[in-house]
């Protein structure tokens, strides 16, 4: 009953932004969310991590994207955010959210929204 609902993915030139955002959703309880984060994964590759940022909003970064991405989050929405600036061809890929439910041993993961960067 509880799915992460991302948005914000699309086409960029090299040197432009995009903003994600990944919300939770669901029916039957109320629910909130520990840890959040962004992974991408590449044609071909591994699902990287990227971003995460816990509820007290602690943040860590993979190093490849320190400095020009920012992650961010709304705990009263359940919502995470990923500005993105900077973009390079290599930040191409598909982005997933994930989700760690205060009280559960459970991790949720968006369905992907992708990102594409063109030079």
């Amino acid at each position: 009953q509880v799915q992460l609902v991302e948005s914000g993915g699309g086409l960029v030139q090299a040197g432009g932004s995009l903003r994600l955002s990944c919300a939770g959703s669901g029916t039957g309880s109320v629910f909130s969310f520990n840890t959040m984060g962004w992974y991408r994964q590449a044609p071909g590759k591994q699902r990287d991590l990227v971003a995460t940022i816990t509820s007290g909003g602690n943040t860590n970064y993979a190093d490849s994207v320190k400095g020009r991405f920012t992650i961010s989050r709304d705990n009263a929405k359940n919502t995470v955010y990923l500005q993105m600036n900077s973009l390079k061809p290599e930040d191409t890929a598909v982005y997933y959210c994930n989700a760690d439910r205060i009280g559960y041993s459970k991790t949720y993961w968006g369905q992907g929204t992708q990102v594409t960067v063109s030079s």
